[in-house]
């Protein structure tokens, strides 16, 4: 295996699949950046760790935040190619390339890793251009030992990466002046170097009076601008992540409300990848919400640690992290393996909630929801996604819908006029307790009675269907009162007539495709 023509056979295609704006110059800047990336990780190992837990690595990250250093390397790669686009390819490679290490590695521990580069240090050395030792100097790197490509790759302005000291220019000595005729010639400058030193005072004492004028004039400005920032600030909202495990441990629900889309992009990768699941988030990307969560690099650690804790809910937001599910203890120990990767943030298992709290946050959860969509714009999936954030309790045996729900309702009936070319299947779904069939006429029952609500409040019979399904498909476990809890529910499918495409929702956006 040469680890350098894998990563340009998987990585490479991988991120310029569908682009062809300046692909050979990508090709090129990527076969250069790798053999670099690696070296950059073999020297310094400490590295690894802080790039594993960075949702966004940067060039800046692997030059010691030289801004020097990464222009001169894109300067050297961009060829004809923006360097802002070459610098967002490189950008975008560290994420996978080091995804491809921990695939080649088994793991992702940082020291098997590690071993593995040194085990293709042949292979990295041979792809490294030589132009590269400039760049190591420049961070600290030794390039001592190291041996490099062919000089028919080198740049021809590698020279200009390491900063030499300035040399003193070489000034011709004046010559001396004419001595005045009739006069002796004498060695008397101090009345000229008088008047010099006078004048350069004055000029002195000029500069410092604007410096002063200057910062007055700023703080001036910052007290006249600072309520309208304060106000901005206020306004927004803070960043918020969220999400729920199954039985098993996997992705149910997910929703980051973070106001940076590149941050929120990368996060959706991120989970993507984690849990092996083809959605992700439902993201909320706008500046309503604040670009950054706190510690939020040490989002993707958390992440994993938490995948394959089953029914387990975690939120972050502000300066806390909130833990909850059944198992307590189980979440208890997740904490802790959670504390001293989040520094700035407060850790807490909270209690399970009551089946009354657990629905009046849904209520909520739903309502904050459909008010967050503009009639004009309304998209089915948005209103099911919000229909599947509510908690619909009906009471044991009956079809009744509770009144807490209705106002849900009302609110998805009036967008749901909108828009044509939609049907909205309504799922019922019933706990194991009982019999089996009359489970199932229970659920059909109930489905049916959301349906009929729907249609008093003005939503054709031809955008509704209703179907149940008794205790088929249970998401929690039968055994426990919790489980049973959750198993009793309605969901809700859209489906687009014209095309025939179906889309399942669950909680927060989470789609399947049909």
């Amino acid at each position: 295996m040469n680890i350098i023509e894998l990563l340009k056979e998987k990585v490479t295609s991988k991120l310029l699949q569908g682009d062809n704006q300046f692909q050979d110059e990508k090709i090129g800047a990527l076969s250069a950046f790798y053999p670099i990336l690696l070296t950059v990780l073999e020297s310094k190992p400490e590295l690894m760790s802080i790039l594993q837990q960075s949702l966004n690595p940067r060039l800046g990250d692997i030059f010691n935040n030289n801004s020097e250093s990464v222009g001169h390397l894109l300067g050297l790669v961009s060829g004809d190619a923006p360097p802002n686009e070459i610098e967002k390819t490189l950008n975008h490679a560290i994420a996978p390339t080091l995804s491809l290490l921990e695939d080649q590695a088994g793991t992702d521990d940082q020291l098997a890793i590690f071993d593995l580069i040194q085990s293709q240090l042949p292979n990295i050395q041979a792809a490294l251009p030589a132009w590269a030792s400039g760049l190591f100097s420049a961070v600290g790197i030794s390039v001592a030992g190291l041996s490099f490509a062919s000089q028919a790759q080198a740049a021809p302005v590698v020279e200009t990466i390491i900063p030499t000291p300035p040399v003193e220019p070489i000034v011709a000595a004046p010559a001396p002046p004419e001595p005045p005729s009739n006069h002796q010639v004498t060695n008397e400058p101090e009345p000229k170097k008088s008047n010099l030193l006078l004048t350069a005072l004055i000029a002195l004492l000029i500069l410092i009076l604007l410096a002063f004028l200057l910062l007055r004039s700023c703080k001036n400005d910052d007290n006249a601008t600072a309520p309208l920032n304060q106000a901005t600030a206020t306004a927004q909202q803070p960043a918020y992540f969220q999400m729920t495990t199954d039985p098993q441990g996997g992705l149910v629900t997910c929703s980051a409300k973070i106001g940076n889309e590149e941050f929120t992009t990368a996060l959706q990768n991120e989970v993507k990848q984690i849990f092996s699941h083809s959605v992700g988030c439902g993201i909320d990307s706008s500046q309503t919400f604040n670009a950054e969560l706190i510690d939020q690099n040490s989002l993707v650690s958390v992440l994993k640690l938490v995948k394959g804790i089953p029914n387990a809910s975690l939120t972050w937001t502000g300066s806390e992290i909130s833990l909850q599910g059944a198992d307590q203890a189980t979440l208890q120990a997740l904490a802790e393996k959670i504390k001293p990767l989040v520094k700035d943030m407060n850790v807490v298992v909270q209690h399970p909630l009551s089946e009354s709290e657990a629905v009046s946050s849904s209520i909520d959860q739903a309502k904050q929801a459909l008010q967050g969509i503009d009639p004009s714009k309304a998209k089915a999936l948005d209103i099911a996604t919000a229909l599947n954030m509510q908690i619909i309790n009906f009471a044991s045996g009956s079809n009744t819908i509770p009144d807490v729900n209705k106002p849900i309702l009302d609110q998805a009936a009036a967008l749901m006029n909108h828009l044509p070319n939609v049907q909205l299947l309504v799922k019922g779904y019933t706990d194991s307790v009982g019999d089996p069939d009359a489970n199932k006429i229970l659920s059909q029952k109930r489905a049916q009675a959301v349906a009929d609500y729907l249609m008093s409040k003005g939503v054709s019979p031809d955008k509704l269907l209703a179907q149940g399904f008794g205790q088929e498909n249970p998401v929690a476990n039968n055994a426990t009162k919790e489980g049973q809890f959750k198993n009793r529910r309605i969901e809700f499918e859209v489906t687009n007539t014209e095309t025939g495409i179906t889309r399942e929702v669950s909680e927060e956006g989470i789609e399947k495709k049909q």
